[in-house]
């Protein structure tokens, strides 16, 4: 009972055709169609977007873990040097 033969498909098709006619379904088609193309190109542009966003951030995640003077930090160490020699006095 849930199967749907070319039958009823061709039927179906001829009472779509009947209420809304060629020309109606023709702009609906060509309205989809714009629809999907504008979708494509969004995501495109998107993905496009994202690769430049990560080709900008550093891929060493050393580079990462630097302080304001470009010398590198580890996890727990204070971010300048600066903090360092003001501990030492």
């Amino acid at each position: 009972m849930g199967n749907i033969g070319w039958q009823q498909l061709l039927i179906l098709l001829v009472i779509v055709l009947l209420i809304f006619g060629t020309k109606r379904l023709r702009n609906i088609g060509g309205d989809l169609g714009g629809a999907i193309k504008g979708f494509k190109k969004a995501m495109k542009e998107e993905d496009k977007k994202k690769g430049d966003d990560e080709e900008a951030e550093p891929k060493d995640p050393e580079l990462l873990n630097k302080d304001e003077k470009g010398e590198p930090t580890k996890p727990g160490q204070k971010a300048s040097s600066e903090d360092k020699h003001t501990q030492d006095k």
